[in-house]
């Protein structure tokens, strides 16, 4: 397809978006996501025409996909995400598209349609793992959390630990994705991140919401809830901060 028709197609793509969004939605979603021009189109529809296009000529689809809209960055992340292609490609299209996530629900939504990522665990992670040192907090949530989405595991879980450590980037939405990422290994591997939360390098910030996470956890037991209680007490009273 050439560029016209693609840019055609990508403007009735666009009418589409437009007849799905949903204005109090719109107002709800502004809210959680500031600074983002939102149409509010619901996820689950953003899913289903993002499947639909990767069904066709996804390519064109993005390089005439622009920004105008939180729906249509998503879209492209979507589609890279059910797009057919090779590994190689798949880790060059998401690397481009990293760049362009502006906010934590762009980045939550799509990094967990990178399944691709599964193909190849070790060189998805080295992928992975370049984002943590970088300067863009989304960036840095967008590795950690693919990172949970996809290699929470018993074999890769000494690894995600040292990950965890070295994320230093002072961003609320990129020790969020950290916090958010220890607790779903506590409910997961509640004994190793028990040994991990004990010589961990988290800021103390990130420590304690982690274990805020997890007690509002209902994977989380109560017996290891009140193991946590008491570590939150620990650090509470703690006046060295532990990096």
């Amino acid at each position: 397809m050439d560029g016209v028709a693609a840019q055609d197609e990508y403007r009735e793509l666009l009418d589409r978006l437009d007849a799905m969004s949903e204005p109090a939605y719109a107002a709800f979603q502004s809210r959680l996501v500031p600074g983002e021009k939102i149409l509010g189109v619901r996820v689950p529809r953003l899913r289903a025409l993002a499947r639909e296009v990767a069904k066709g000529d996804w390519r064109g689809f993005l390089a005439a996909a622009g920004e105008g809209s939180m729906e249509e960055v998503m879209m492209q992340g979507l589609v890279v995400g059910y797009a057919e292609m090779e590994y190689e490609e798949a880790l060059a299209r998401a690397a481009a598209f990293v760049p362009k996530i502006g906010s934590w629900a762009v980045c939550d939504t799509c990094a967990s349609s990178f399944r691709f990522l599964k193909k190849d665990p070790e060189r998805s992670l080295e992928f992975l793992e370049r984002f943590l040192r970088g300067d863009g907090q989304f960036a840095v949530r967008f590795a950690v959390v693919a990172m949970m989405d996809f290699f929470l595991t018993g074999t890769c879980l000494r690894r995600l630990f040292s990950d965890f450590d070295r994320v230093s980037h002072p961003g609320y939405y990129a020790k969020m994705a950290v916090a958010w990422a220890v607790s779903a290994c506590i409910a997961k591997f509640p004994e190793r991140t028990n040994a991990y939360l004990e010589h961990c390098r988290l800021d103390d910030w990130t420590y304690r919401k982690a274990i805020q996470k997890a007690l509002e956890s209902y994977r989380v037991s109560g017996g290891e809830k009140r193991l946590l209680r008491a570590a939150k007490r620990r650090v509470r009273t703690a006046g060295e901060p532990r990096r």
